[in-house]
């Protein structure tokens, strides 16, 4: 306890390097190579990957004090036999119907396997793909079921592909959204993304024009690589409590960037603007909100002027309020849209609860990342 404290007051101070020293120290983890620190939840657990059904044992140190919250881990979902297709079909509300297969994708940066949902509507016409990349710590069964994407599937009748990152990769799964070589097209974890979107387009009839990505956290932040490194795969990208491409390029910085926002000014890198929706909590704890600031600014500053802004104020009923702004060009088309949650943390606006890191009091921001996308497209709407 002593030890956090301390690493809390040389992170105000911003003293990242000796802050993440410390905190390696006191973990006994060797962050070199890429784990991104443990998180603990309010009652000082430390949670290991939620492969794991049983809450984990409590630990005599707590990081909550300079991380924030952090999330329980559900129960694992029971499997039904295979489907007709390659894979296991998970029932659950993961899948709410339709199959849930299990594949793998190769290249030269290694292996990663990942969930697809196909909803019982899939005749083989073409249809949208959204891919969707966890936070770290969680599962792709955990994430689906938290982000209800599945039943949104079944409803409107699209692909939901969910990349796993692999604890070889990082032990406590997260995208190395931080390390440079994972920040580049045709390199690290984006070239096995684009790989894992592409493969399902090659195997299933995938209206190319319609495919997107989204995540939450460390997936939200690979989302924005990925949107980055890929404009021409992806046609819109919804980021969650992330952070923009650049915002680091190793675990000081990126402490430094989740407390504060990025140190450079402007994160972006030449390219194609491709259409952003961002939630994010203003009493978030673990990425501070003004990541979603400059996401938008980055955005923004990628798209041509001029970009106008409506705002509208609301409510959950029961729930948080919420601000929303919306950003035109100058044709009256959306280009950037910013969620703003008020009093909610690091979790996933109106997310089913009992899954990890969700808030079902938020508006739902996977229903509007849904629709967002449905602008967003040269095909029919999502619904």
């Amino acid at each position: 306890m002593a030890a956090m404290a301390d690493a809390t007051r040389l992170t105000r101070r911003g003293h990242l390097a000796e802050a993440t020293a410390l905190i390696q120290r006191s973990l006994g983890i060797d962050f070199a190579g890429g784990p991104f620190p443990l998180v603990d939840d309010a009652d000082g657990r430390v949670h290991p990957p939620v492969s794991s059904p049983r809450r984990p044992t409590p630990t005599p140190f707590s990081c909550r004090r300079l991380l924030g919250d952090a999330w329980a881990v559900p129960a694992t979902q029971p499997l039904r036999r295979p489907g007709p297709d390659r894979g296991a079909r998970d029932a659950g509300p993961d899948s709410p119907g339709g199959q849930f297969l299990a594949f793998s994708y190769s290249n030269g940066a290694g292996t990663r396997t990942y969930k697809l949902y196909v909803p019982t509507g899939y005749s083989g016409a073409g249809v949208p793909l959204v891919v969707m990349l966890h936070g770290g710590t969680q599962g792709v069964g955990d994430f689906a079921a938290g982000t209800a994407m599945n039943a949104l599937a079944e409803r409107d009748t699209f692909l939901v592909a969910y990349p796993e990152q692999s604890s070889a990769a990082n032990r406590m799964r997260y995208w190395n959204w931080f390390q440079p070589g994972d920040q580049v097209h045709g390199a690290g974890e984006p070239s096995l993304i684009a790989g894992i979107s592409r493969q399902i387009m090659s195997t299933h009839n995938v209206d190319t024009s319609r495919v997107y990505v989204a995540g939450f956290s460390a997936g939200g932040a690979m989302a924005a690589i990925m949107a980055a490194t890929y404009p021409d795969l992806y046609a819109a990208v919804g980021v969650h409590s992330g952070l923009a491409q650049g915002a680091a390029h190793d675990v000081p910085s990126a402490f430094a960037a989740m407390s504060h926002g990025p140190a450079a000014t402007s994160t972006r890198r030449a390219g194609r603007a491709v259409p952003l929706i961002v939630f994010h909590g203003d009493r978030d704890r673990i990425v501070a909100r003004v990541n979603a600031d400059r996401l938008v600014a980055d955005a923004l500053g990628a798209a041509p002027p001029p970009a106008v802004r409506s705002t509208v104020a609301g409510r959950v009923p029961g729930g948080h309020p919420y601000t929303r702004a919306v950003y035109m060009n100058s044709n009256g088309e959306p280009i950037v849209e910013q969620w703003t949650v008020h009093g909610a943390g690091h979790a996933w606006s109106g997310g089913t609860a009992g899954a990890s890191y969700t808030d079902p009091r938020g508006p739902d921001a996977s229903g509007e990342m849904i629709r967002f996308f449905a602008e967003h497209a040269d095909g029919p709407p999502l619904h």
